[in-house]
């Protein structure tokens, strides 16, 4: 439920709805648009940076979600001790720094340390805003929240590929870190100069290590927040080594890569109809519930998915129709379970939520990028590999739903 509009004596200047929705959007759209927007900039970075190995330039993707993962282990517990508008403007200044590394790069082995930085400094807006939400609302309602902060920044990832697209006509491949600039400032700007401080003074957690320690064992000796944790891991891996592999599959398997920017951005609005069904029925159904039938919905599309390809009963005219529906439910499934899941972990972890956000990021963050990076590179010019991984992921968190409370 809602809180009081004062945290401990410290008054709040809360944001209206709308405006701290976007707000947030706008936040957690860094790390989207980090990711999408590189995608048609892939050829281009692969041809000059790496001619003689061109799936290695998928590793910018990947590298740039091992870096999230490892800030998330740092970001929580820092915005616990000085305050989520200070944590998330330091986050904001090393991507920055990072970006401006990327396009000054000249080597692969330059832009994939660049890009492992950029991750570091992206996760303060992903973990510290989750934290922010978090100090002011719990439960169905934060997930409620949280699924409306999905729907507005889908459009964000929908429109990356088109943007990156448009940057990379103007100024080359290094021109999409440009608009990584632009995006940093604009978020940037706008938490300052709009959200009241979340979290005040007499609220913090020093950065020492007794605390800390104290704060992780709590965490991480809590059975639904590592259960969700596990669940996570399976739905960003098998999310991630999907964009991993996109690009080469539009391209080279079906022919699309001239449109690709122009499917994806389908392919991203349709899916975002997912966080637009959770958050009406999230409250009324329970957020363990609807992510189960995510999962049981995206078990069963890639199990037939898989029998489709491997057995070659896909005529020509419906093989790429056929693709397109089965990357629209992959989408679709993050969209109802991503958000409940970060609620059910943090439900009863509101004293500490940095620590408990970052720890949960983390993992699944980093963890998600031991599936996803195989995927990319077992790419053999067919969907069959990211179809396979997709399986197994959803079969397994279906498992362990199981065992989630509401």
């Amino acid at each position: 439920m809602s809180r009081a509009a004062t945290l401990g004596p410290t008054p709040l200047r809360r944001l209206p709805l709308p405006e701290f929705i976007a707000m947030l959007a706008f936040l957690f759209a860094t790390i989207a648009f980090s990711i999408d927007a590189m995608l048609p900039a892939l050829p281009d970075i692969a041809r000059e940076l790496t001619p003689d190995n061109i799936n290695r330039a998928q590793l910018i993707l990947t590298v740039f979600v091992a870096g999230l993962g490892a800030g998330t282990l740092f970001a929580g517990p820092i915005s616990d001790a000085i305050g989520r508008k200070r944590a998330i403007t330091i986050g904001f200044l090393i991507y920055a720094l990072a970006t401006v590394i990327a396009i000054l790069a000249s080597s692969i082995e330059t832009l994939l340390a660049a890009r492992f930085v950029q991750g570091l400094g992206a996760a303060a807006p992903r973990i510290v805003g989750l934290a922010l939400v978090r100090d002011l609302y719990a439960g169905r309602e934060m997930a409620r929240i949280t699924s409306f902060v999905m729907m507005v920044f889908i459009i964000v990832p929908a429109l990356a590929p088109s943007i990156g697209a448009g940057m990379i006509w103007l100024a080359g491949w290094q021109g999409v870190f440009f608009g990584f600039l632009l995006f940093a400032l604009i978020g940037c700007s706008w938490l300052n100069l709009r959200q009241a401080e979340t979290l005040p003074p007499e609220r913090r957690r020093p950065l020492q290590v007794a605390p800390l320690k104290e704060a992780a064992r709590e965490v991480l000796g809590n059975r639904q927040v590592m259960l969700c944790t596990l669940i996570l891991t399976l739905g960003f891996g098998q999310m991630f080594g999907l964009l991993s592999s996109a690009q080469q599959l539009f391209a080279e398997a079906y022919g699309k890569g001239g449109a690709f920017p122009a499917w994806f951005a389908a392919m991203a609005l349709l899916s975002g109809s997912g966080t637009v069904l959770n958050a009406v029925f999230v409250t009324r159904f329970g957020m363990r519930r609807i992510a189960l039938w995510a999962y049981v919905m995206q078990t069963c599309v890639s199990a037939t998915m898989l029998v489709l390809l491997a057995a070659g009963l896909l005529p020509p005219a419906l093989q790429f129709p056929a693709f397109f529906i089965w990357c629209v439910s992959v989408f679709f499934m993050a969209g109802v379970t991503f958000g409940n899941l970060n609620a059910l972990a943090l439900q009863h972890m509101g004293h500490i939520a940095g620590m408990a956000a970052s720890i949960v990021a983390a993992i699944s963050t980093m963890l998600a990028t031991l599936i996803a990076a195989p995927v990319g590179l077992l790419y053999d010019g067919t969907a069959l590999p990211v179809v396979t991984a997709t399986l197994i992921c959803s079969a397994l968190a279906w498992f362990l739903m199981r065992y989630l409370a509401d």
